[in-house]
C-alpha cells in the first residue's frame, strides 16, 4: 500500500472526528430534551426517538462514521483510531458554548498534546498490506490468538451487562463505556474487513458470494446497534465532558490491540517506529486525562438547598406515618 492510500486514509479520518465531535454534542441536546419531556434514555426510555436533534446528532455520526469506514480501508487501524482525538477537542469546544461544560486553561494543555501525539503516529505510521480476498481476512480472524481475545471481550460484556449494569450502571460510567469499547474493537476490525471486501469487488475481484462477508456484515450491524444503545444511555447519564475522554482511551486502546492481534498491524516495523507510535499514542491519552480531568462538572446545588433521595421503601413508611397521623387525629 503506497503513502498515497495513507493520506487518504489520514484526511478522512480527521472529518470523520469533525463530524463525530459535533455528533455529540447534538446528540445530548436531542436526549436533554427528550428527557424533559418524557422518560430519560438513562432509564430504559426511548422518546429521544421523536426528538429531531437526536436525529440530526445521529445524521452527523452517521456522516463521520462512513469517512471512519472509508478510512479503514486505507489505512491501518494503528493510524486511523487515534485520530479520533480530534472529535474529543471538538466536542470540548462545542460543549464549552453549547451545554456549558465549561473547559478550563489546563484543558489547552490537554488539547495541544491530543494534537501532538497524533502527528507523532501519523509521522510513523505503518504501510499495510491488503489482503488479496475476503477469505485471507477470514484466515486472520480465525487465527487462535484473535479467538481468544473475541472470547474474552464477549466474556466481560456479558457479566457487564447481567451483572453490573443492574447494580452500578447508573452510577459507574466504565460499565456502559465498556460495553461500548470492547463491542467497538470488534465492530472496527469488521468494518475494516468490510470495507475491503468493497474495494475489491470495485475493483473486479467480487467478494459478494463468500459468507463470510454476510458474516463480517451482520456481525458489525449488530455490534453497532449495542455501541449506540449504550453510549446513548452513558451520555444520557453522565457530562458528556466525561463520556468522550473515557470513551476515546478506552475505544482506541482496545481497537488497536484487536487490529494487531488480527491484522498484524506492526509487523515488518522496527524497534524505533513502533516505540515511537507508543510514545505518541501516550501523549494522546494524556491529553485526554488531562482534558477529563481540568473540565468542570455539572454545577453543585445552591447552597442552603437540600436535596432529597426517595426509593420506595421510604415512600411507603412516609405513606404510613401520615395515615397514623391522620388516624390519631380522627380520634
Amino acid at each position: 500500500m503506497g503513502v498515497s492510500d495513507n493520506s487518504k486514509g489520514l484526511i478522512l479520518a480527521v472529518a470523520s472526528s469533525a463530524f463525530i465531535g459535533s455528533s455529540f454534542i447534538l446528540k445530548k441536546k436531542g436526549l436533554k430534551r427528550a428527557g424533559a419531556a418524557g422518560t430519560r434514555a438513562g432509564v430504559g426510555g426511548y422518546t429521544y426517538l421523536l426528538e429531531p436533534l437526536w436525529w440530526a446528532g445521529m445524521v452527523t455520526m452517521f456522516v463521520g462514521e462512513i469517512a471512519n469506514f472509508v478510512a479503514y480501508v486505507y489505512a491501518p487501524a494503528v493510524l486511523v483510531t487515534p485520530l479520533g482525538a480530534l472529535s474529543i477537542i471538538i466536542s470540548a469546544i462545542l460543549a464549552h458554548f453549547m451545554l456549558r461544560e465549561r473547559l478550563q486553561k489546563m484543558g489547552i494543555v490537554g488539547c495541544v498534546s491530543c494534537i501532538v501525539g497524533s502527528v507523532v503516529i501519523v509521522i510513523h505510521a505503518p504501510q499495510e498490506h491488503t489482503p488479496n480476498s475476503v477469505q485471507e481476512i477470514w484466515t486472520f480472524a480465525t487465527q487462535p490468538a484473535f479467538l481468544i481475545y473475541v472470547a474474552a471481550s464477549l466474556s466481560v460484556v456479558l457479566a457487564l451487562i447481567l451483572h453490573f449494569e443492574p447494580r452500578c450502571g447508573q452510577t459507574n460510567i466504565l460499565v456502559y463505556l465498556g460495553i461500548c469499547s470492547l463491542i467497538g474493537s470488534i465492530t472496527v476490525v469488521s468494518i475494516k474487513a468490510i470495507g475491503i471486501a468493497i474495494k475489491l469487488t470495485l475493483e473486479g475481484t467480487s467478494q459478494i458470494a463468500y459468507p463470510q462477508t454476510w458474516f463480517f456484515l451482520t456481525v458489525a450491524v449488530i455490534c453497532v446497534i449495542t455501541q449506540l444503545n449504550y453510549l446513548n444511555k452513558a451520555l444520557d447519564t453522565f457530562n458528556a465532558a466525561i463520556v468522550s475522554p473515557v470513551y476515546y482511551v478506552m475505544f482506541t486502546t482496545l481497537t488497536i490491540i484487536a487490529s494487531a492481534i488480527m491484522f498484524k498491524d506492526w509487523s515488518g516495523q522496527n524497534v524505533s517506529s513502533i516505540t515511537s507510535e507508543l510514545c505518541g499514542f501516550i501523549t494522546v491519552l494524556s491529553g485526554t486525562i488531562i482534558l477529563h480531568a481540568t473540565r468542570e462538572q455539572e454545577p453543585p446545588p445552591p447552597i442552603g438547598t437540600v436535596t432529597w433521595y426517595v426509593n420506595e421503601d421510604s415512600v411507603k413508611c412516609l405513606e404510613e406515618h401520615l395515615i397514623n397521623i391522620q388516624s390519631s387525629d380522627e380520634q
